[in-house]
């Protein structure tokens, strides 16, 4: 049956000290915002948390161990290895930019800007001594610096032009009012540049646009009055945002671990966050009548020239690569974009001409499908192997399907696979799809090894069938000797009708010598969609893994909820052996009640895994587990033990009840289950009719003979047995005949008075008074549903309407609540 699930409350993460401090500055802000607190005050309290929260992360950075002196490094190689000199400075930094806000009530009005400007120039020097420098590998070539300068100045230029119309007139002169300008707008397109750029999660992308933000906080309280008027709360988010951002990534940047790979540059917040600005602000002034300046109309127009000039460097700009080609070896990645995740691109050759090996040419990409004689291995790829393994680079469809090998003898490498990835993630209209394709023999193995002569044909074959499925521009990729993967710039939809034609392809009998050989294919899907080619990759690997575990022959899309059940799934593999020897599992039990008098009359028990990593694990998640690891037996075999001795602790007691034991056909299927059943009852001492065996009818149909034969055994023994979890089908009623059973247990769905499958459980009742067998409805959870099942005619019943699992102290309190229960015989009507 459906185990009983105990009520319990989702897990909830604490908050993090960073999450309630971006909160209450939120409240602050709209306290500040209403008129209910001086703005003054609100900047003061909300820039003081901010910075308290940065700092105490930085000193405690600061206080860590130092790191391993190493003289031959470089200057930058030094300093990022210096996470004690880049953490006491940026602290220093943003210790200087709290005192400036928190002092801001203390001063007077005409003040309160010089004090701004003062812990702005405190702080700029700081931040710059103790920002962590770029790695080499980011820093980009003189052209794509150039292309990011001209983007900086025309998003620049629109920001000192909104700037320049939102300060206030009447409070600065036109020249402090332009240099306010363009301090705001430098700083703002600073920080707008570093977070959305190739190297944004690095984590001296993140120190510079911190201190970016925090620096334009600072310039913002020195450029708007911050009383009578309530705009100096603006300088709040960029203040607040910036020390928390600054200390995130100084413990990113000081960690030993190499920075993530490169994403894509997020092109239209450059281009849309200044265009808004400075429309925005141009219909600020419109509205408050204020007639257009000159300097206005120059800063507008000094935005085209960068424009023109980003538009003329692009025009330069070599072709990309088509989907199903990659760029030869050697030759320089895109302008502004960053090399493909996994390796750079191997450098140009010296020599044009084919290797003295006879290798091919340097820059041919062509792969084939299947390695030449590869063995079908068949154990399926673990998740540390990702799938892709020792990946070869593909070929379009229609291309030359010739085997290229290094001068290892190895498949060539994975670059251009992950090249074409990345062209798909970034073409003008993204989308795509890669397909991982696994293959398997009968059983789950695809071959007896590399000189099995029946199978020296199938790469072959394989190849040949796949290739006359993809189109003319999809990629091949040979991934490992038991699969490929294919690289498609459809849709999803059509991405997913590839992937089932391939599948019906290949499960397609092969003719080998001796006879006909069937491959079982299990396909990965994931899409493209703008994300990394290595994640890509990895999404697809998932895939094809929930695709093996729901048995073969079958494509599966990827989804995060799939990863998150993968993942908990390792987890489960990972802690479940042992589990038993830890001492990590428990029984609650669930009492039986008779329905006329809503006596008890038995319990089951109800295994229960108390991981201290996991938590509580239901037997519906880990058994499952369970059976793949082969680990199944000892669990069951702890159960019953655990069961049995608590039964005859209940039976000094005097109470005649009976405990039902859930068992999986995998334990009642082996030869010694009824024996081994026998010499635990004789251990406790147990009566043989105070034990129900209960098995799980869906799972019985495919070892009817075995099942039925264990049955009888227990039965000869005494042992009463049940059939759980019954459907009420044609075939279940038909089968009943066959199985040596005493007690039959129906869902609720059976008893419900609003169900329409309720006349079923008249039938049901009638075969089993037929077959003398007493009904028990399960899962009763409601008042309603018990009355249904006493009304249809069920003996006894169990769901939490008449009592939930318990431990068992908690379950014999509770027995002593009926005097009557231990006077009557177990089952005794």
């Amino acid at each position: 049956m459906p185990l009983a699930y105990p009520h319990r409350a989702p897990a909830r993460r604490p908050a993090t000290p960073e999450a309630v401090v971006l909160v209450a500055v939120a409240l602050l802000l709209l306290v500040g915002a209403t008129g209910r607190a001086p703005a003054p005050a609100v900047v003061a309290l909300a820039g003081a948390a901010g910075s308290a929260l940065a700092g105490t992360r930085l000193s405690r950075l600061a206080a860590g161990p130092p790191a391993a002196p190493a003289p031959t490094r470089s200057r930058a190689a030094r300093r990022r290895a210096a996470p004690r000199r880049v953490a006491v400075l940026l602290d220093a930094a943003v210790v200087a930019a709290g005192l400036a806000a928190a002092v801001l009530p203390l001063a007077g009005a005409g003040r309160r800007p010089a004090v701004a400007l003062a812990g702005l120039f405190v702080a700029a020097p700081l931040f710059v001594a103790g920002l962590p420098p770029w790695a080499r590998a980011s820093r980009p070539a003189a052209r794509v610096r150039l292309r990011r300068l001209l983007d900086a100045s025309a998003g620049g230029i629109g920001l000192v032009l909104a700037g320049w119309l939102l300060l206030p007139r009447d409070r600065l002169d036109p020249p402090a009012r332009l240099a306010a300008a363009v301090a705001l707008g430098g700083l703002a397109v600073g920080a707008l540049m570093a977070l959305t750029g190739p190297h944004r999660r690095s984590g001296a992308a993140r120190c510079r646009a911190g201190a970016t933000l925090t620096l334009l906080g600072l310039a913002a309280l020195a450029a708007l009055p911050v009383a009578p008027q309530r705009a100096g709360l603006l300088a709040v988010p960029p203040l607040v945002g910036g020390v928390l951002l600054t200390a995130a990534g100084a413990r990113r940047a000081t960690r030993p671990e190499p920075d993530p790979p490169a994403l894509p540059t997020l092109v239209w917040p450059r281009a849309v966050i200044p265009a808004v600005a400075a429309v925005a602000a141009t219909g600020w002034q419109l509205r408050s009548g204020g007639p257009p300046d000159l300097t206005a109309v120059l800063l507008a127009l000094a935005a085209a020239p960068p424009l023109v000039l980003r538009d003329l460097l692009r025009a330069g700009d070599p072709p990309a690569p088509p989907p199903g080609h990659a760029p030869p070896a050697g030759a320089p990645s895109p302008p502004g974009e960053a090399p493909p995740a996994g390796g750079h691109a191997p450098p140009a050759r010296a020599d044009a001409g084919p290797d003295p090996a006879g290798a091919p040419p340097a820059g041919v990409e062509e792969a084939a499908i299947l390695a030449e004689g590869a063995a079908l291995e068949g154990a399926p790829v673990r998740a540390e192997e990702t799938g892709v393994g020792e990946a070869a680079a593909g070929i379009a469809g229609a291309g030359r399907y010739a085997a290229v090998r290094g001068r290892s003898g190895e498949p060539a490498d994975r670059p251009g696979l992950l090249r074409a990835l990345a062209v798909l993630r970034d073409a003008p209209s993204p989308g795509g799809a890669v397909l991982v394709v696994d293959l398997h023999g009968p059983g789950g193995t695809a071959g007896d090894g590399p000189g099995d002569p029946a199978r020296e044909d199938l790469p072959a074959e394989v190849a040949r069938r796949a290739r006359a499925v993809v189109g003319p521009g999809d990629l091949l990729a040979d991934l490992t000797a038991t699969g490929f993967a294919v690289v498609t710039a459809t849709g999803p939809v059509l991405a997913y009708a590839l992937g089932a034609r391939l599948l019906a392809a290949l499960t397609q009998p092969y003719q080998v010598p001796g006879g006909v050989l069937r491959l079982r294919v299990s396909i990965g899907l994931a899409e493209v969609a703008g994300a990394a080619p290595e994640d890509v990759l990895r999404q697809a690997d998932l895939a094809r893994r929930r695709a093996v575990q729901l048995g073969r022959d079958r494509v599966e899309w990827y989804d995060a909820y799939l990863e998150e059940q993968l993942v908990r799934r390792l987890d489960l593999e990972r802690e479940l052996p042992g589990a038993v020897a830890r001492g990590e599992l428990d029984l609650v039990y669930q009492p039986v009640l008779d329905l006329t008098d809503r006596q008890p009359v038995g319990t089951e028990a109800l295994l229960r895994w108390r991981s201290p990593v996991l938590g509580t694990v239901l037997p519906a998640e880990f058994l499952p587990v369970a059976e793949d690891l082969g680990i199944v037996g000892e669990l069951g075999c702890w159960v019953l033990d655990r069961a049995c001795r608590q039964l005859a602790a209940w039976s000094l007691g005097s109470r005649q009840l009976w405990m039902a034991v859930n068992v999986t056909v995998r334990e009642l299927a082996a030869p010694d289950f009824v024996p081994r059943t026998a010499a635990v009852l004789d251990a406790y001492g147990v009566a043989p009719e105070r034990l129900v065996v209960e098995v799980a009818e869906p799972r019985v149909g495919a070892e009817l003979p075995t099942v039925v034969a264990r049955l009888a055994g227990l039965r000869s023994l005494g042992v009463r047995t049940a059939l759980d979890d019954f459907r009420a089908e044609h075939a279940s009623l038909a089968q009943l005949r066959r199985l040596p059973i005493d007690l039959l247990k129906v869902g609720p769905q059976l008893v419900d008075p609003a169900d329409p499958q309720r006349p079923l459980i008249d039938v049901v009742v009638n075969v089993g008074d037929r077959l003398g067998l007493d009904i028990v409805a399960e899962e009763l959870e409601s008042a309603g549903l018990v009355e249904g099942a006493r009304r249809a005619g069920c003996r006894y019943g169990q769901g939490f309407a008449l009592a939930r699992p318990a431990t068992a102290e908690r379950v014999e309190a509770y027995f002593e609540e009926f005097p009557s229960a231990s006077r009557r015989p177990a089952g005794d009507p």
